[in-house]
């Protein structure tokens, strides 16, 4: 437990240090000019001289701010790799391994072989914990349901902006007022012009009764 701290501390200077001297080599191309650095390359051998002092340029100033942020290090740590292939194997390899030998510059390959590893270190996880990488992946971590919530808010967004553009229908008022014309009043009136007609019916029934009562009185009589 004590350890892990420590490791981290100290890649986190590794990455400082590695990133400051490639910024410094970066830096010192673009100050002397993709033009000249072109040149340079080709007097040295270098294919594609100019697409190469572009790359070297470039990279080298944003991979070493990239390293020394902790940024993209699986990337940064691949492309400053082959930046410092490149110049071991078309500049410096057959130079042997010092920069310096007696008080003469040989120009050896041990700088770009230590920044080459360096880098390809960085890029396989050995940045440490220090890094702006291990920072966004422990928020993902820690908020599982941030990508859920944009979603959601997204999808509100929209229904929000389909909801200004409708307008609001009330349906169900709509259907309760259809309902109440469409009903039918109850009537009886069948009804009661059935009564009627039985009443009818049974009031002829009866005079009828008194019409045929009627003569059998008086033969009585």
């Amino acid at each position: 437990m004590r350890t892990r701290p420590l490791y981290d501390v100290v890649a986190a200077l590794a990455r400082v240090g590695v990133g400051i001297i490639f910024m410094a080599h970066g830096w010192q191309k673009i100050e002397a000019g993709i033009t000249a650095t072109g040149r340079s390359f080709d007097s040295l051998g270098v294919p594609l001289p100019t697409a190469a002092a572009i790359y070297s340029a470039f990279v080298e100033v944003l991979g070493g701010a990239a390293l020394i942020a902790g940024l993209g290090l699986p990337i940064t740590g691949v492309l400053l790799f082959m930046d410092m292939a490149g110049a071991f194997l078309f500049v410096h390899a057959e130079n042997g391994v010092f920069l310096v030998d007696g008080g003469k510059i040989e120009d050896g390959y041990e700088l770009v072989l230590a920044l080459g590893l360096a880098s390809l270190l960085f890029a396989a996880g050995g940045g440490g914990r220090l890094t702006v990488d291990r920072w966004i992946v422990a928020r993902r971590l820690h908020n599982p349901d941030t990508e859920e919530e944009e979603e959601d808010d997204a999808a509100s967004f929209v229904d929000s902006l389909r909801g200004t553009e409708t307008p609001p229908a009330e349906q169900p008022p709509k259907k309760r007022r259809r309902a109440t014309k469409t009903q039918p009043e109850p009537a009886e009136t069948p009804d009661d012009s059935d009564n009627s007609e039985e009443d009818v019916m049974v009031a002829g029934a009866r005079k009828a009764a008194r019409k045929q009562r009627t003569p059998g009185v008086t033969e009585e009589l």
